[in-house]
């Protein structure tokens, strides 16, 4: 009989040991780097611990990890800009929960704040922004418009002890009406850039010719002063010389009247 009872005292004890020593192990877990451990008793949250080994009370408490490392979510979101025109885009919100508030967070909303929190609040801050903008202004001060919706998201989202990390809008999408108008208003715009470039050609053109002709008119001016008596003069005297040259020596043979005279100073 005592033979008997021994070994199941000793299984006794074994079991009582290894169930001792799964309730010491279990007692124990680790937080990794990036990550906070919110601490649960009974439900409630107790304390926030960094990473590391850590300990717990068995059965009492529970652990849940909460990552603070930098996280993306993407919403696609619509709103009506100021001339009315419905404008569709897609943001991207780079975020990380501050580590000091993780408790407060999972107690507040609990894991799933993307849908909670962060995506009503980047639509409301799209909207909010978009309404101050025409459509064609949401083009062209696009980096205006996300510091804009960036500080909304600072202030909506900072009381929840979310962070904001960057914020990228990616391309509009506009109605089709919208798109057409654009076109056109482009297609108009290059025809009056081709148009003043053809004016502006035309206009330096007529400058040439002007220049032209005002250089031909400074030259005759300047050749008329340049005949003077003095050029005169001395055209009537070569054409003088040029007569003396020819003269053969012989006087004319006429009756009455004076013989011709040649000033000899003046062909010296």
């Amino acid at each position: 009989m005592d033979g008997q009872k021994i070994p199941g005292k000793m299984v006794a004890i074994g079991i009582a040991g290894v169930a001792v020593l799964l309730l010491l192990i279990s007692s124990f877990f680790s937080i990794e780097a990036g990550d906070r451990g919110i601490v649960l008793r009974f439900g409630e949250v107790n304390r926030v611990v960094d990473p590391g080994l850590r300990f717990k009370l068995p059965v009492a408490e529970d652990v849940v990890h909460m990552t603070v490392r930098v996280q993306k979510t993407t919403t696609k979101t619509e709103a009506a800009s100021r001339d009315l025109q419905n404008v569709q885009t897609t943001m991207v919100l780079n975020f990380m929960i501050d580590p000091l508030k993780a408790g407060t967070i999972y107690s507040t909303i609990g894991l799933n704040y993307n849908e909670r929190v962060i995506d009503p609040a980047v639509k409301e801050s799209f909207k909010a922004a978009a309404a101050r903008y025409t459509a064609e202004e949401l083009i062209s001060k696009r980096e205006q418009l996300k510091t804009e919706v960036q500080h909304f998201l600072r202030d909506r989202l900072g009381v929840f002890g979310i962070m904001i990390v960057e914020l990228s809008i990616t391309d509009f999408e506009f109605s089709a009406e919208f798109n057409r108008a654009i076109e056109s208003k482009q297609t108009a715009e290059q025809n009056a850039l081709r148009a003043k470039r053809d004016l502006d050609r035309i206009k330096v053109e007529a400058q040439q010719k002007i220049a032209s002709a005002q250089a031909e008119a400074e030259a005759l001016r300047l050749q008329r002063q340049v005949i003077s008596k003095e050029l005169l003069e001395l055209r009537r005297i070569e054409a003088q010389m040029k007569a003396i040259e020819k003269w053969d020596g012989k006087l004319p043979n006429v009756t009455g009247g004076a013989v011709p005279f040649i000033q000899i100073d003046k062909l010296q």
